[in-house]
């Protein structure tokens, strides 16, 4: 008798619950969708046909990558962030769902720069997205919003690869999105300065000391997740230099870990008007932002950095 995908369903579920991964029925659903090609009611049309030898064979190798430790997003491919279905791999971290409260605090700042009617005179919002990744935020907030152009940067070339893939299959939004490879503003040409409406960035901010998971440690890029200074080094460089390249009207919006939440307001509230942390879903302290950039004066009394 044949192999069906539903045979092949149940055995993933019990090798994976054998190997002690929670969740194990519906990691292996997940997985014989992504391997048949079917999802939700297509799939329960196939589940007692015979797979190809080759998708069967793509099941088997995942299940193998899971239990040995690899993430369930990378053993996928792919992993939903908001509206979005995004390419991730070991090049970049998985995008969270504390990151999605970023989003909405830039949506939220987007809004209130495009004002009452909405961008509808022809305004738009210029969003920077430093440090990329997968692209998660710049991709969201361009779909989301039309009214902005986007510029998405990162260090990691391999990082870039990844947002350029996933910026191909943004549709018409992707024509406003540019991206660019440096280090932080250092990606950014300098007639951006004085223009830009929100710079947003979810930073390295794990400190090097911290016992993170090891699903976590072991295979997400270290230099998108640990920063020197108990994770403050990269946060402060943000903090500090986001300013200028801002309107007077503007606003940086930073992800950070919940304890550095009093280090990074008081930092802050040095080179911006008004500051607050945020709240993510979970209600711990999460998400900086930062209006109203302000400079102090430099010898000549003119502003400086």
């Amino acid at each position: 008798m044949s192999t069906t995908w539903r045979g092949l369903e149940a055995w993933a579920a019990g090798a994976l619950g054998d190997g002690g991964v929670e969740g194990a029925a519906r990691e292996a659903r997940w997985m014989v969708e992504e391997a048949s090609g079917h999802e939700g009611a297509e799939l329960v049309e196939v589940l007692d046909a015979a797979p190809v030898e080759r998708a069967e064979q793509r099941l088997r190798s995942m299940v193998e990558r899971r239990l040995a430790g690899e993430p369930l997003q990378y053993v996928l491919g792919r992993w939903a962030f908001r509206r979005l279905d995004l390419a991730v791999d070991r090049r970049v971290l998985i995008p969270r769902p504390e990151t999605e409260s970023v989003v909405d605090v830039v949506l939220g700042e987007v809004d209130r720069l495009l004002g009452p009617d909405g961008g509808s005179g022809g305004d738009q919002v210029l969003v920077v997205d430093l440090g990329t990744g997968s692209g998660a935020i710049a991709l969201a907030v361009a779909s989301e919003r039309v009214r902005t152009q986007v510029w998405a940067t990162d260090l990691s070339e391999d990082a870039l690869v990844v947002a350029t893939a996933n910026l191909a299959g943004l549709g018409r939004a992707a024509a406003r999105v540019r991206t660019a490879q440096g280090s932080w503003f250092e990606a950014l040409p300098e007639e951006l300065r004085s223009t830009v409406g929100v710079v947003v960035s979810n930073p390295p901010y794990v400190d090097p000391d911290a016992a993170l998971p090891a699903e976590v440690h072991d295979w997400e890029p270290h230099g998108a997740l640990y920063a020197a200074d108990r994770g403050r080094a990269d946060l402060e460089v943000l903090l500090t230099r986001a300013g200028p390249w801002l309107r007077d009207d503007g606003a940086l919006v930073c992800e950070l870990s919940p304890e550095q939440a009093g280090w990074a307001r008081e930092l802050a509230g040095r080179h911006f008007g008004t500051v607050e942390v945020l709240d993510d879903l979970s209600g711990r302290a999460r998400v900086l932002l930062a209006r109203g950039p302000r400079f102090a004066p430099g010898p000549d009394g003119s502003p400086s950095e």
